[in-house]
């Protein structure tokens, strides 16, 4: 993974005034969830990063580990959560995960096409029907991507998140999610069409 750096500062006040006065600012408020419990639950850090700082983490295909610095004292951590405004798409409130070098994360990895199907060199479409797959790991393990390759695959087929593997991580969506597939374009009917028809001629 990626490694990125953002600052932020404490929130010592919480409620939708105080988070609405941040927002006016340019901040955006956020929680930094750890280890800690009480009752049961996990204990949250609250504080504000500007949304300039968070930009580089919420406009990008990357997913990043993240040094979150709050008030000097430094945090290794992921994103979780994004609530977005629906109507500006503005980021409203982002939640932030603690990890550590020994305990496994789940958490969704891009996938990335590799190589030219064969299906579509017979004129069909590829079509990607998941763009993450979650993945457990420690995250020092955790790739940018999950390498998927496509090249022997035929019009109709499909791969799915069960014929995949990868070393030193394990696949948490479920096996039966198609990643990909090729599907059939009124071109490649067609040539299919005419190559039946000049077989049969032949005969």
């Amino acid at each position: 993974m990626k490694e990125i750096s953002i600052s932020g500062k404490k929130r010592e006040t919480v409620g939708k005034k105080a988070t609405k006065a941040l927002r006016k600012e340019g901040f955006v408020p956020c929680n930094l969830y750890g280890e800690e419990r009480e009752n049961g639950k996990p204990v949250a850090i609250a504080f504000a990063v500007s949304f300039s700082e968070l930009r580089k983490l919420i406009y990008t295909p990357h997913i990043y580990v993240i040094r979150v610095n709050l008030d000097g004292v430094d945090h290794t951590a992921v994103m979780k959560e994004i609530q977005f405004h629906p109507v500006t798409d503005a980021p409203l409130h982002v939640d932030f995960f603690e990890v550590n070098d020994q305990k496994p994360i789940t958490i969704g990895i891009p996938v990335k096409l590799v190589g030219l199907a064969q299906g579509v060199r017979d004129g069909g479409r590829m079509n990607l029907s998941i763009r993450k797959i979650n993945v457990t790991a420690p995250y020092q393990q955790i790739p940018e991507h999950l390498d998927v390759d496509v090249t022997a695959l035929k019009i109709g087929k499909s791969i799915k998140v069960g014929e995949l593997s990868y070393e030193g991580i394990e696949i948490a969506t479920s096996k039966d999610v198609v990643v990909c597939s090729v599907k059939m374009t009124r071109n490649a009917a067609t040539a299919a069409a005419t190559t039946e028809e000049e077989s049969t001629a032949a005969e």
